[in-house]
């Protein structure tokens, strides 16, 4: 019996660097008991393996079948046990964690003033490093112990401790409250894309500001600011008001260059930030301060103070070569663009793990965009069949939309007429399953299907008469997310005056070489 790749176990270790791997058979080893269990013959067996295969496991590892799934269990906790005692894996919440515990163990001994001294240091650390719900943890356990270590200053000790209780209390509930908000906003845009009409506009906005706490700016700290600008964003994201994406990127970014400390306790989140700024700088298109962003985000990552790990390397990667792609398009030069796309694709195989498919999906995209606008529509449409044919994917329905939209030009454009019937009842039918068929689709879609009709002579007009028309929704704020996936008005535009998609894109840019 042959099991996915995706079993958890196996997926660890693969994870593994080589000095984590050593680190684990020191720590089995410290006992001489463990150098020929089972778990660890299993870590041996699974480290050489370049699949899992619990056949080959059941006859080769040593081990029967009704034991495999508790020494699986076993080695993957103690893996886990392991990679925490790493220095490599101590964080500032780890640390704050270790203290608490340490302080516990005293308290529980009677060793009451020695756990205080720890509890406040702890405290003071987490505070620093705006880790407010651990501090909350803190002063609870401060609470319980000065209630039983009796001293003069009782009276004073515990006012002190009940306001820092409540105030900590307080931001901890205005935290919790907007990140659910901004998590909330989150899953809408995935789950529905931008807003589609007034109807979801009002929506939307009722939605946000019936769920916006009330606070006072002046007492927020980073945490509850980086959870505000986070929100608002979202929000406007989902109402394309990509100024103020700018605006609330701008202010989640600056947050961290304000608090430079926090870059390094939360790289996570820096790198999220510049990935919304240098989105946002692209859909408003200022490419002189996309770049200047880019290039200072990269700086930084390969700078040796800047935490490193696996799930930063990921996000590092997704984040600085979208937006590498993105560069290209901001200028229409998508010749260039070409040039790095293999080796994208082939390093979004080793972090195939570690990427989730939605943004894989997005490459993908982003590949089959850059390959039509260079007019290497067979390549274009390798890549959007990739999004297509995956039916097990759920992701963001606009993505998935554009993706067919596109395979429909594609095509038109490589002559592929016998199939353009096919895919136009295709494309109808998941559009209006997904109820999502606005005016601009259907204005594109009306005209790929009228193409068959016409006479050669009469498709410059066609192109004229369908620019003409689209051009009215370019400034519609519920029409024009459109254009934000695929450049229909450029690619008529190039038809139109007969030169390539990308020499009018640069052309329309240049407008904005300063800016």
């Amino acid at each position: 019996m042959t099991k996915s790749q995706k079993d958890n176990l196996f997926q660890l270790i693969k994870s593994l660097s080589k000095s984590e791997k050593r680190q684990f058979k020191l720590y089995v080893g410290r006992l001489g008991v463990n150098a020929d269990s089972k778990f660890l013959n299993l870590f041996n067996f699974l480290d050489k393996a370049t699949t899992y295969n619990e056949t080959s496991i059941l006859n080769k590892g040593g081990i029967k079948k009704q034991q495999l799934a508790n020494v699986k269990a076993h080695l993957y906790k103690q893996i886990l046990i392991s990679l925490k005692l790493s220095p490599s894996h101590q964080n500032v919440r780890s640390q704050i964690r270790e203290q608490l515990d340490f302080a516990s163990i005293l308290y529980h001994k009677g060793l009451y003033k020695q756990s205080l001294k720890i509890l406040e240091k702890a405290k003071e650390f987490a505070i620093l490093n705006e880790e407010k719900n651990l501090a909350y943890e803190v002063v609870e356990l401060e609470k319980v112990i000065e209630s039983q270590y009796i001293t003069r200053s009782i009276s004073s000790r515990a006012d002190e401790l009940t306001i820092q209780a409540k105030e900590l209390s307080a931001l901890n509930v205005i935290a919790s409250k907007l990140s659910n908000l901004s998590l909330q906003l989150y899953s809408i845009i995935l789950k529905s894309g931008y807003v589609k009409n007034e109807e979801e506009n009002i929506y939307i906005r009722d939605y946000f500001y019936n769920r916006l706490p009330k606070f006072d700016i002046s007492h927020l700290g980073f945490r509850e600011k980086l959870w505000l600008y986070k929100a608002h964003l979202w929000y406007s994201f989902l109402t394309q008001d990509f100024l103020n994406c700018y605006k609330y990127a701008s202010k989640w970014v600056t947050l961290f260059y304000e608090n430079p400390i926090m870059i390094n306790s939360h790289p996570v989140f820096f790198l999220k930030g510049n990935n919304y700024l240098l989105e946002s700088l692209f859909f408003i298109r200022r490419k002189k301060r996309f770049e200047k962003t880019l290039l200072s985000l990269e700086k930084i990552i390969s700078s040796d103070g800047f935490p490193k790990d696996n799930n930063i390397e990921a996000l590092s990667f997704l984040y600085i070569n979208l937006h590498k792609i993105n560069l290209y398009f901001t200028d229409g030069n998508f010749d260039e663009g070409l040039k790095i796309i293999p080796e994208i694709d082939s390093r979004l195989v080793f972090f195939k793990n570690r990427i989730d498919e939605h943004h894989v999906m997005t490459f993908y995209y982003k590949f089959a965009s850059m390959y039509f606008g260079s007019g290497d529509n067979d390549t274009c449409i390798f890549y959007l069949d990739k999004i297509i044919s995956n039916k097990s994917l759920s992701m963001r329905q606009d993505l998935l939309c554009f993706s067919r939209i596109l395979n429909l030009f594609a095509h038109y454009e490589a002559g592929y007429d016998y199939h353009i019937d096919t895919l136009l009842k295709s494309t109808y039918k998941f559009l209006l399953k997904m109820n999502d068929l606005h005016e601009v689709q259907k204005e594109m879609i009306k005209f790929i299907k009228s193409l068959q009709n016409i006479y050669p002579q009469d498709i410059k007009k066609a192109f004229i008469k369908l620019h003409s028309k689209l051009k009215t929704f370019e400034d519609d704020p519920y029409e024009s997310r459109a254009f934000l996936y695929l450049d229909i008005i450029s690619w008529l535009e190039s038809n139109i005056q007969n030169k390539p998609i990308g020499e009018i894109i640069k052309n329309k840019y240049s407008l904005n070489i300063d800016r």
